[in-house]
Protein backbone atom coordinates (compact mmCIF):
# COMPACT_ATOMS: atom_id res chain seq x y z
CA UNK A 1 0.00 0.00 0.00
CA UNK A 2 1.42 3.27 -0.80
CA UNK A 3 1.97 5.44 1.77
CA UNK A 4 -0.53 8.86 1.80
CA UNK A 5 1.42 11.55 4.16
CA UNK A 6 -1.04 14.76 4.64
CA UNK A 7 0.87 17.68 6.26
CA UNK A 8 -1.00 20.05 8.88
CA UNK A 9 -0.62 23.50 9.58
CA UNK A 10 -2.14 26.55 11.31
CA UNK A 11 -2.22 30.31 11.00
CA UNK A 12 -3.38 33.49 12.95
CA UNK A 13 -2.99 32.01 16.31
CA UNK A 14 -0.82 35.38 17.55
CA UNK A 15 -3.26 37.37 15.80
CA UNK A 16 -6.08 39.22 17.57
CA UNK A 17 -8.92 39.43 15.42
CA UNK A 18 -10.94 36.83 13.77
CA UNK A 19 -11.05 32.72 13.21
CA UNK A 20 -7.72 30.72 13.31
CA UNK A 21 -7.13 28.87 10.09
CA UNK A 22 -5.72 25.24 9.44
CA UNK A 23 -4.87 23.64 6.27
CA UNK A 24 -3.84 20.01 5.73
CA UNK A 25 -2.66 19.12 2.46
CA UNK A 26 -1.25 15.62 0.71
CA UNK A 27 0.79 16.10 -2.36
CA UNK A 28 -0.37 13.98 -5.73
CA UNK A 29 2.68 13.27 -7.34
CA UNK A 30 6.56 13.97 -6.83
CA UNK A 31 6.79 17.47 -5.94
CA UNK A 32 9.87 19.76 -6.64
CA UNK A 33 9.95 19.83 -2.77
CA UNK A 34 12.45 22.56 -2.77
CA UNK A 35 9.64 25.18 -4.02
CA UNK A 36 7.52 24.83 -0.90
CA UNK A 37 8.49 27.21 2.27
CA UNK A 38 7.15 28.01 5.44
CA UNK A 39 4.50 30.99 4.24
CA UNK A 40 6.31 33.48 6.37
CA UNK A 41 9.52 33.39 4.63
CA UNK A 42 7.40 33.92 0.99
CA UNK A 43 6.29 37.41 -0.46
CA UNK A 44 2.49 37.49 -0.84
CA UNK A 45 2.74 37.43 -4.56
CA UNK A 46 4.91 33.97 -4.29
CA UNK A 47 2.38 32.71 -1.61
CA UNK A 48 -0.58 33.87 -4.10
CA UNK A 49 1.20 31.79 -6.66
CA UNK A 50 2.01 28.92 -4.58
CA UNK A 51 -1.97 28.89 -3.18
CA UNK A 52 -2.95 28.65 -7.05
CA UNK A 53 -0.61 25.97 -7.70
CA UNK A 54 -1.08 23.52 -4.80
CA UNK A 55 -4.80 23.71 -5.18
CA UNK A 56 -4.48 22.54 -8.56
CA UNK A 57 -1.81 20.16 -8.31
CA UNK A 58 -2.99 18.92 -4.53
CA UNK A 59 -5.21 17.26 -2.17
CA UNK A 60 -5.78 20.01 -0.01
CA UNK A 61 -8.47 21.00 2.94
CA UNK A 62 -9.05 23.81 5.09
CA UNK A 63 -10.57 24.22 8.61
CA UNK A 64 -11.24 26.95 10.80
CA UNK A 65 -12.17 27.94 14.54
CA UNK A 66 -14.27 31.09 14.81
CA UNK A 67 -13.70 34.09 17.24
CA UNK A 68 -16.25 32.04 19.64
CA UNK A 69 -14.64 28.82 19.29
CA UNK A 70 -11.55 30.69 20.09
CA UNK A 71 -12.91 32.59 23.17
CA UNK A 72 -14.49 29.40 24.58
CA UNK A 73 -12.38 26.43 24.44
CA UNK A 74 -8.58 29.20 24.01
CA UNK A 75 -6.44 29.52 21.27
CA UNK A 76 -4.57 25.95 21.52
CA UNK A 77 -7.34 24.02 21.57
CA UNK A 78 -9.44 26.20 18.77
CA UNK A 79 -5.99 25.20 17.02
CA UNK A 80 -6.01 21.99 17.20
CA UNK A 81 -10.15 22.01 16.21
CA UNK A 82 -9.32 23.77 12.86
CA UNK A 83 -6.73 21.26 12.00
CA UNK A 84 -9.13 18.03 13.00
CA UNK A 85 -11.60 19.99 10.78
CA UNK A 86 -9.18 20.39 8.16
CA UNK A 87 -7.69 16.64 8.12
CA UNK A 88 -11.96 15.32 8.23
CA UNK A 89 -12.09 17.46 5.27
CA UNK A 90 -9.39 15.68 2.98
CA UNK A 91 -10.96 13.90 0.09
CA UNK A 92 -8.59 10.69 1.14
CA UNK A 93 -7.31 9.49 3.93
CA UNK A 94 -4.19 9.52 4.82
CA UNK A 95 -2.25 6.91 6.28
CA UNK A 96 0.37 9.58 8.02
CA UNK A 97 -0.22 13.10 9.17
CA UNK A 98 2.47 15.38 10.23
CA UNK A 99 1.39 17.91 12.25
CA UNK A 100 3.52 21.41 12.59
CA UNK A 101 4.09 22.09 16.06
CA UNK A 102 4.17 19.94 19.34
CA UNK A 103 0.84 18.95 19.94
CA UNK A 104 -1.63 16.83 17.66
CA UNK A 105 -5.24 17.22 17.53
CA UNK A 106 -7.80 14.07 18.88
CA UNK A 107 -8.46 12.15 15.96
CA UNK A 108 -9.32 8.37 16.69
CA UNK A 109 -8.34 6.04 13.11
CA UNK A 110 -5.72 8.63 12.04
CA UNK A 111 -1.96 8.15 12.49
CA UNK A 112 -1.01 11.82 13.75
CA UNK A 113 2.91 13.19 14.53
CA UNK A 114 3.38 16.29 15.44
CA UNK A 115 7.22 18.29 14.39
CA UNK A 116 8.28 20.85 16.02
CA UNK A 117 9.33 23.74 13.02
CA UNK A 118 7.76 21.41 10.93
CA UNK A 119 6.72 23.96 8.54
CA UNK A 120 10.12 25.02 8.22
CA UNK A 121 11.54 20.99 7.38
CA UNK A 122 8.44 19.02 5.50
CA UNK A 123 7.45 20.16 2.38
CA UNK A 124 3.46 19.37 2.84
CA UNK A 125 3.25 21.35 6.36
CA UNK A 126 5.24 24.10 4.31
CA UNK A 127 2.42 23.78 1.54
CA UNK A 128 -0.45 23.53 4.30
CA UNK A 129 1.27 26.68 5.94
CA UNK A 130 0.84 28.72 2.42
CA UNK A 131 -2.61 27.26 2.00
CA UNK A 132 -3.51 28.63 5.60
CA UNK A 133 -2.34 31.76 5.73
CA UNK A 134 -3.82 32.52 1.86
CA UNK A 135 -7.05 31.68 2.85
CA UNK A 136 -6.75 33.62 6.05
CA UNK A 137 -5.33 36.74 4.92
CA UNK A 138 -7.77 36.60 1.93
CA UNK A 139 -10.85 36.73 5.19
CA UNK A 140 -8.74 39.33 7.16
CA UNK A 141 -8.64 41.92 4.46
CA UNK A 142 -12.07 41.60 3.33
CA UNK A 143 -13.19 42.04 7.11
CA UNK A 144 -10.77 44.96 6.90
CA UNK A 145 -12.44 47.25 4.17
CA UNK A 146 -15.31 48.02 7.17
CA UNK A 147 -12.39 48.58 9.83
CA UNK A 148 -10.19 50.45 7.66
CA UNK A 149 -8.74 51.93 10.84
CA UNK A 150 -7.29 49.12 12.11
CA UNK A 151 -5.05 48.20 8.88
CA UNK A 152 -5.93 44.72 8.94
CA UNK A 153 -4.66 44.27 5.42
CA UNK A 154 -1.39 45.19 6.34
CA UNK A 155 -1.05 43.63 9.82
CA UNK A 156 -3.34 40.31 9.82
CA UNK A 157 -4.83 41.33 12.80
CA UNK A 158 -1.28 40.80 14.61
CA UNK A 159 -0.57 43.44 17.47
CA UNK A 160 1.66 45.95 15.68
CA UNK A 161 2.23 49.11 17.23
CA UNK A 162 0.04 50.68 14.59
CA UNK A 163 -2.93 48.04 15.19
CA UNK A 164 -2.51 48.88 19.23
CA UNK A 165 -2.67 52.29 18.58
CA UNK A 166 -6.22 52.31 16.47
CA UNK A 167 -7.35 50.12 19.38
CA UNK A 168 -6.66 52.25 21.82
CA UNK A 169 -7.88 55.43 19.70
CA UNK A 170 -11.10 53.68 17.70
CA UNK A 171 -11.80 50.97 20.62
CA UNK A 172 -12.58 47.29 20.41
CA UNK A 173 -13.93 45.71 17.62
CA UNK A 174 -16.27 42.69 17.49
CA UNK A 175 -13.53 40.42 15.59
CA UNK A 176 -11.41 41.02 18.45
CA UNK A 177 -10.32 38.27 20.27
CA UNK A 178 -11.47 39.65 24.09
CA UNK A 179 -9.28 37.30 25.73
CA UNK A 180 -6.26 37.72 24.10
CA UNK A 181 -4.34 40.04 26.73
CA UNK A 182 -3.86 43.46 25.09
CA UNK A 183 -7.59 43.54 24.06
CA UNK A 184 -8.66 41.62 28.01
CA UNK A 185 -5.75 44.75 29.55
CA UNK A 186 -7.80 47.72 27.29
CA UNK A 187 -11.29 46.03 28.23
CA UNK A 188 -10.65 45.57 32.03
CA UNK A 189 -7.85 47.89 33.49
CA UNK A 190 -6.42 47.20 36.80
Amino acid sequence: MKKIIAGVDEVGRGSLVGPVFAAAVIFKKNEDKKKFKDSKQLSKEKRNSLEKYIKKNCICAIGSASLKEIEKLNILNASLLAMKRSIKKLKIKPTMTLIDGNKVPDIIGYKLKCIIKGDQKIPEISAASIIAKVARDRLITKMSKKFNRYAWDKNAGYGTKQHLSAIKKFGVTKHHRKTFSPIHNILSPN
